[in-house]
């Protein structure tokens, strides 16, 4: 059996086990999660989300405007939502992408790993931190994510390599980097962009960023979704509904749909991420001020 092939049946095997703890917990924990039905708004939030998610814009900025736009999660939930529901149409985007683009292996389990790593250790600090805490972090990181995907728009940065694997002090700076990443996607941001931007300063074809970053993201989110699930940090329904929305969306963007005149989807989609994360931090201004005024009276 070649290596990818027992990666793709590692994968799957986590992501029963993974799937089989969440609903153990459900079942366990039900007066307090509330009811698990999917609603019709986020169905829809996970089929949009993930659809773009395949065609390499991402589905975590978009999700969390979507979310924070029509109130739907408190924003202390909102990472958790989207690392506990999306699991399982990130895991069918890497089981295609993985198949059928190419990539050095020594890379991409590499760099798989320290996502891996760093989601773990990330999930167990988020899960904890407090709301204002959690709105200033995911503010900050949105405007770190909108600034990546203005440099990917205006086509800053190198020019695109070859290469399908780097080693060395490369593979040193990837994994380094990637621990970052998955660290930060606890916190709501994507890990897509960023591993966009290292794959092309890297000098590596950025066709081969497709399965390092969908593979990097199906390991380490059940990882760290794990712990979200454990402190009931995240909406039940809002979750079930991005794991029913996304795998048909993954599918339809990557077999029949394929690629889409995508710059001014991404535009649109910087000005709303800017625009939630001015939210989330005014937010955290906000409640600041009330508890500074509560306190003092």
């Amino acid at each position: 059996m070649d290596p990818k092939t027992l990666l793709l049946s590692a994968l799957v095997l986590i992501t029963i086990g993974y799937h089989a703890f969440w609903f153990t917990s459900v079942r366990r924990r039900q007066g307090l999660l509330g009811p698990a039905t999917p609603t019709p708004v986020g169905t829809a939030i996970g089929f949009i989300a993930n659809f773009f998610d395949t065609l390499g814009i991402g589905s975590y900025a978009t999700s969390t405007a979507m979310l924070k736009l029509w109130k739907i999660v408190p924003d202390e939930k909102i990472p958790g939502t989207l690392n506990v529901g999306y699991v399982l149409p990130t895991v069918v985007q890497t089981l295609i992408y993985v198949t059928i683009v190419e990539v050095e292996f020594t890379t991409l389990a590499a760099i798989i790993t320290a996502a891996v790593v760093g989601a773990y250790l990330g999930a167990g600090v988020v899960a904890r931190l407090p709301r204002r805490g959690i709105q200033l972090g995911m503010g900050t990181a949105l405007i770190a994510a909108a600034t990546l995907m203005t440099l990917s728009y205006l086509g800053i940065g190198p020019a695109p390599g070859v290469a399908l694997g780097v080693s060395g002090l490369k593979l040193g700076i990837a994994i380094g980097c990637s621990m970052v990443f998955g660290a930060l996607m606890m916190l709501g941001i994507g890990f897509y962009a960023p591993c966009l931007i290292m794959i092309s300063l890297l000098g590596m074809n950025p066709t081969a960023a497709f399965p390092i970053m969908m593979g990097a993201c199906s390991f380490l989110m059940p990882t760290g979704s794990i712990q979200f699930v454990r402190e009931n940090k995240y909406d039940l329904r809002t979750a079930v509904s991005f794991m029913v929305g996304g795998p048909g969306a993954v599918l339809i963007a990557a077999f029949i749909v394929k690629s889409l005149p995508l710059d001014t989807v991404r535009l649109l989609v910087v000005f709303v991420v800017l625009y939630t994360a001015y939210s989330l931090l005014r937010s955290a201004s906000v409640e600041r001020r009330a508890a500074a005024a509560g306190t003092q009276g």
